[in-house]
């Protein structure tokens, strides 16, 4: 007989974590140290090895650089930045901010000089962590428009006497801070009450400025009791950590060892995420879709290149597996033949894959975009489930996931306990609960916007809750997209600015959802063009002569490129596509008001978007 999927009921959720949860991050970690000093907290990269930091030691550095930042005189919920890649350094900071009783502003290593003035100035940073030279120079560039910025703490590098300090010096100067006042770190840490200010974290909004999300400590806290209340992660665990924690869900991953005890590598080298796997042995990891769109496209190519034997035997594992992944997420068993098969494709196929990806997996985490069901289920097939989930800066990242006990590819899973989710009328998703941010900052506004009165957070996706509770996202109900590495880009601001840049061209329709990188479709100004034409070489050449045209790609590419230079790395156009007409009213690519109809254009030039990630 068939087994059933074995539903999680209110016995298999432990309520009392969550009604017992820690006052603030800072409690969180020094009862972690207190209940398992000598517990491996992370492991960091030396060359071609790790270094293993008991939770003690992490305490140790941790305080060293909160007295630091004290005796630099940053106070209670002031902002301190952090600008830097995933590393060991970053944990550090971070710990050490919210230890101080500072709140933590986040930002990325690859964002432009413009919008790091713009994030610090906004959230008023009195002090930069700054990963190395680079960081440096983009700040130093920036000085004299954020005059709020008393210190800056190089992670990489020496002090220069006056503005910059090694991390180094700023440890020396906590370690005197506390000599003379031992217990000032653990009084900044008593002050922290759950609804202080712990995390800015900026994501960026349709009006071209990023919106800050305010983040307070309740909001990790609950993130790290209502993961353990649902038993998918333990002590013995390891986590293998490389994505940005800039972004909330790394972010989100930095805050759950601390409630569960569970040990973490921190590598931000995202070319070697699959050597490194085979070194660290892991037992799970977070990761935005497109990794496991490119792992899998990495082993089918190689078995094509291989051909023969081996690929026949590669894709009918593949298949085999698909078959008794769809069964499992049925709650069934497969038959016996199909059991039979599957135990022969495991041990001569299967099991190979996941040695490449350390031999210990019990699952992958997927987040920050929609991850492909066939990818998904190719993965649980070969025995790597991925437990797919969903959130947002502004709900702290993890709002639902798919559970070990009960899941279903293609959906988000269920929500975690304590958040509620509905839909609107018009299909949006609605969600609340302690995940959700207090609002932005210093933007009342968008936060009406965001924030219901009854406390209802209108997250701009489209979706349906089906009779089993398992949630399935559908659409954006704005234009702004994600990426398939979890970015997100503001369509409109490219176009406009590309407009104002390009004089030759009608549209400009950028495209990217879900896809590794952005790409776009361009018309041509049937006027403007005409004169151009004329110099180039295409005089008395049709539009459509015109469009296909060497001469009209290279004129257009220099422009992409000057886009491109003001452009985050992110953001810009790595492929586009002129068309052979212009837009029209006429035509149904136009609102009479002449804007683009997006969801008309993406369908009907489908064939041309697609060719740019084939």
């Amino acid at each position: 007989m068939p087994t059933q999927v074995n539903h999680p009921t209110e016995e298999d959720i432990d309520s009392s974590l969550l009604e017992n949860q820690a006052q603030s991050v800072g409690h969180l970690f020094r009862e972690r140290v207190a209940k398992t000093p000598d517990a491996i907290g992370f492991w960091y990269a030396e060359g071609d090895d790790y270094v293993k930091v008991p939770w003690r030691e992490v305490k140790d550095h941790a305080y060293a650089m909160a007295a630091g930042l004290i005796a630099l005189g940053v106070g209670e919920e002031e902002r301190v930045a952090i600008a830097s890649g995933t590393r060991y350094e970053w944990a550090l900071a971070d710990l050490a901010n919210m230890c101080a009783g500072a709140a933590t502003t986040t930002i990325y290593p690859t964002t432009i000089a413009d919008d790091v003035a713009f994030i610090i100035s906004d959230s008023d940073s009195k002090v930069v962590f700054a990963e190395n030279e680079s960081q440096l120079e983009k700040l130093r560039s920036i000085r004299d428009v954020i005059p709020s910025v008393s210190k800056v703490v190089v992670f990489d590098g020496d002090g220069d006497g006056d503005w910059v300090m090694s991390l180094e010096d700023l440890e020396i100067l906590g370690r005197q801070e506390l000599e003379r006042n031992p217990g000032v770190v653990d009084g900044r840490i008593d002050n922290l009450t759950p609804d202080r200010l712990s995390t800015l974290i900026y994501t960026s909004g349709t009006t071209g400025r990023p919106k800050g999300v305010r983040l307070p400590h309740s909001n990790w806290t609950y993130i790290g009791a209502s993961v353990d209340a649902i038993r998918i992660l333990g002590p013995d665990d390891l986590q293998y950590l490389w994505l940005p924690l800039s972004h909330v869900f790394g972010k989100m991953l930095l805050t759950i060892p601390l409630q569960i005890g569970f040990p973490t590598a921190i590598d931000g080298r995202i070319d070697k995420i699959v050597d490194n796997l085979a070194v660290v042995k892991p037992t799970f990891m977070g990761a935005a879709p497109r990794i496991f769109e490119k792992a899998h496209g990495k082993i089918a190519m190689m078995m094509e290149e291989e051909g023969g034997v081996k690929l026949k035997l590669f894709n009918w594992a593949g298949s085999v597996g698909a078959q008794v992944s769809e069964l499992r997420e049925q709650g069934k068993s497969p038959s016996a033949l199909l059991g039979a098969q599957h135990k022969i494709a495991d041990k001569l196929v299967m099991s190979k894959i996941r040695e490449r990806f350390g031999g210990n997996i019990r699952f992958f985490i997927s987040g920050s975009a929609a991850l492909n069901k066939d990818v998904g289920r190719w993965f649980d097939g070969m025995g790597l489930k991925i437990a797919e989930g969903y959130g947002m800066t502004e709900s702290s990242a993890a709002s639902t996931v798919n559970r070990m006990v009960a899941w279903q590819y293609g959906t988000v899973g269920w929500a975690l306990p304590g958040m509620e989710f509905k839909i609107a009328e018009d299909g949006e998703v609605l969600m609340r609960g302690p995940g959700v941010m207090q609002g932005y900052h210093n933007n009342p506004d968008a936060t009406a916007e965001a924030l219901d009165p009854d406390g209802w957070l209108h997250t701009g996706d489209i979706g349906e809750i089906d009779e089993r509770g398992f949630i399935r996202l559908t659409d954006r109900k704005k234009d702004l997209f994600k990426t398939s590495n979890g970015k997100y880009v503001a369509p409109s601001l490219i176009e406009s600015q590309f407009k104002g840049m390009c004089p030759y061209i009608s549209q400009i329709v950028v495209h990217g959802n879900d896809r590794n990188f952005v790409s776009a479709l361009v018309t041509l100004d049937p006027d403007a063009i005409t004169g151009w034409a004329a110099q180039h070489g295409l005089e008395g050449k049709s539009y459509e002569e015109i469009a296909s045209s060497d001469q009209a790609r290279e004129m257009i590419q220099g422009y992409i490129d000057e886009l491109n230079s003001s452009l985050n790395r992110w953001e810009q156009i790595k492929k586009f596509t002129i068309l052979g007409s212009d837009f029209s009213v006429e035509s149904g690519e136009l609102t009479p008001s002449l804007k683009v109809k997006r969801k008309v254009v993406s369908d009907r030039y489908k064939k041309e978007l697609d060719s740019h990630y084939s």
